[in-house]
């Protein structure tokens, strides 16, 4: 028995399979959610032959669907098309595993379950003690609590999760930088920040070198390569200025503001979900694409847990796909029991 896992996400889509195979690709689902059905035919046809598909989600807050449930129909239609004979099961939001007609009769359910997966499986490590899962992604950041094994979250959907702190909408390469900070220093002095989207995290990490540069990327806020120079002239444009007279330094002190604003936004958010537990956990769980900025948030915090990190354990790739990862081995689990 093998199992596939979709993790369809508003801008990534992410595929695993349960003996490690892994990859992602970039989809815009609130520009081309018409070609759904067909990228996730190719995305699935660059995969190991699997007997079952399983489906988790986030991508219908798009603001192509005018509710979340016409988004969760759209989504489990396209993913029909795609998989053929393959047999399908959908990830709620309460553990189970369904047919896709009834995870459609319960859409709020469906809706943005991956992080409940992924706390499901990282679970396991934490059985004896307490533990807190920080998931931090190109877009959002999940704080997850884990009590002896089992998920203890004040909130179950994202308003919820929103409200309790235990989501985060802040990534390392999507949110806009006017949405992180209000000013930013320039030749020396605080500049405000023009409320565009002109630059993004992502710009931010590529000039501390904290993310890869890409050449071929061009999935950036003015769509041109994802580099340190183009970097630098997005983050000058933050301040209305451009490369000629936005320099390196000017660069890397922006983003350096940048990364503080960010973890001083995380540090808030975990200070208020741990004063939801009885005791400090002993544990915290690392993933995702940002884990390298989680790694100094931890050592912010007022007490030393162990860590334990989802690209030590799996691998910085299959880490990066941690929650379809996470529902590849949950389904095939229970297909086999």
């Amino acid at each position: 028995m093998n199992t596939l896992a979709l993790d369809i996400g508003g801008a990534n889509l992410k595929l695993a399979h349960s003996k490690g195979f892994t990859t992602h690709w970039p989809f815009p689902l609130w520009q081309r959610h018409e070609e759904l059905a067909d990228t996730l035919t190719r995305l699935l046809a660059t995969a190991p032959a699997a007997d079952q598909l399983a489906v988790t989600m986030t991508g219908e807050l798009a603001d192509c669907f005018s509710t979340k449930a016409e988004g969760v129909t759209a989504i489990l239609d396209a993913v029909k098309m795609a998989a053929g004979a393959i047999d399908i099961v959908v990830y709620l939001c309460d553990g189970r595993l369904v047919s896709v007609s009834q995870a459609c009769q319960q859409p709020l359910l469906a809706a943005a379950s991956n992080w409940h997966v992924l706390a499901s499986y990282t679970a396991r490590f934490t059985k004896e003690h307490s533990a807190l899962l920080l998931d931090l992604g190109s877009t959002t950041c999940d704080i997850i609590p884990l009590v002896n094994g089992s998920i203890q979250t004040v909130g179950l959907t994202d308003p919820e999760r929103l409200a309790s702190s235990e989501l985060v909408y802040t990534g390392v390469e999507r949110s806009p930088v006017c949405a992180v900070v209000r000013r930013l220093p320039w030749r020396g002095e605080p500049c405000q920040v023009a409320q565009e989207v002109f630059a993004t995290t992502v710009d931010a990490y590529l000039i501390l070198e904290d993310l890869p540069a890409d050449d071929n990327d061009l999935h950036t806020a003015d769509g041109r390569p994802r580099t340190k120079a183009f970097a630098q002239a997005r983050l000058a444009r933050t301040v209305c200025a451009d490369s000629s007279f936005f320099s390196s330094a000017d660069a890397q002190h922006a983003a350096l503001a940048i990364r503080e604003a960010q973890l001083e936004h995380l540090q808030a958010a975990v200070e208020t979900v741990l004063r939801t537990m009885e005791t400090s956990p002993q544990t915290i769980l690392l993933s995702g694409r940002g884990e390298f900025l989680l790694r100094q948030l931890v050592d912010l915090l007022d007490f030393k847990p162990d860590i334990v990190s989802l690209a030590d354990r799996l691998g910085p790739e299959v880490s990066n796909s941690a929650c379809a990862y996470a529902l590849a081995l949950i389904a095939l689990e229970r297909s086999v029991l």
